[in-house]
């Protein structure tokens, strides 16, 4: 069966959720995972105050990571990815709208998937295409994905978030897996700093239900210090590994 695959480099990265927020509480973390408090935001210390009012949960998360991976670059593209996004914001217009409650305007602008992404850009000034991205229980890969499809067409450098939320508990009896709120963020290069590569081929069937959610596989493999991961989802099987793709 024909494998397709790409690699490349994480040049900055950086990891936060409730209650882990350094290198060494990750490595201990990815050894013995325990469950992530639903409770907790990082200070986003580097935004501007007027904007970070804004934020939710999960945006706080995705730009905390993303200024700290990012540091002092400009003018580099950002692809963010989420399973579900700003579910609970839009849950609650949603109940707002069936019992005839007006609107906000800035809770609606800041339910859509590419919200926290705009707020980046426009916190930061910063007028680099950026890209925001869903593709179910394989949206992490996909994102991965385009950010090496941006590099391939000549960007040095590609910064790459992702981030989830637990679901709203009306959703329970539809989730296949319990999201915990983590966010981390890579500045990916075409070279230098630790390479990763990442294979895929079809699958007969989609991942089982229940486990560990996709993005805290993935970011357990990269902070844990794993040779290789491999998981089933979106009907394909990913095989993530470190060193070049085919190593």
């Amino acid at each position: 069966m024909h494998r397709a695959g790409i690699s490349f480099s994480i040049v900055g990265h950086a990891a936060w959720a409730p209650g882990l927020g350094t290198p060494d509480e990750w490595s201990a973390w990815a050894a013995a995972p325990w469950p992530i408090p639903a409770e907790g935001e990082p200070g986003v210390r580097a935004m501007p105050a007027m904007q970070r009012r804004r934020l939710g949960q999960l945006g706080k998360m995705a730009l905390d990571v993303a200024y700290q991976a990012l540091g002092e670059h400009a003018g580099v593209p950002t692809v963010f990815c989420s399973r579900h996004g700003e579910t609970a914001r839009a849950i609650a217009l949603l109940d707002d709208l069936a019992h005839g409650v007006p609107l906000s305007p800035t809770a609606f602008g800041m339910s859509v998937h590419n919200a926290n992404a705009g707020m980046f850009s426009i916190a930061r000034g910063d007028r680099a295409n950026h890209i925001a991205l869903a593709a179910g229980s394989g949206t992490l890969e996909h994102a991965v994905i385009e950010a090496c499809g941006l590099l391939a067409d000549g960007e040095p450098m590609v910064l790459l978030v992702a981030c989830e939320c637990p679901l709203p508990d009306m959703f329970a009896p539809f989730a296949d897996r319990a999201e915990e709120p983590h966010a981390f963020a890579w500045l990916m290069a075409r070279d230098g700093g630790e390479r990763l590569a990442l294979d895929w081929t079809a699958a007969d069937a989609d991942e089982p239900h229940g486990g560990m959610p996709g993005t805290l596989e993935v970011l357990r493999f990269f902070a844990g210090g794993a040779a290789q991961l491999e998981r089933v989802a979106g009907r394909r099987r990913w095989r993530w590994s470190r060193g070049a793709h085919g190593a």
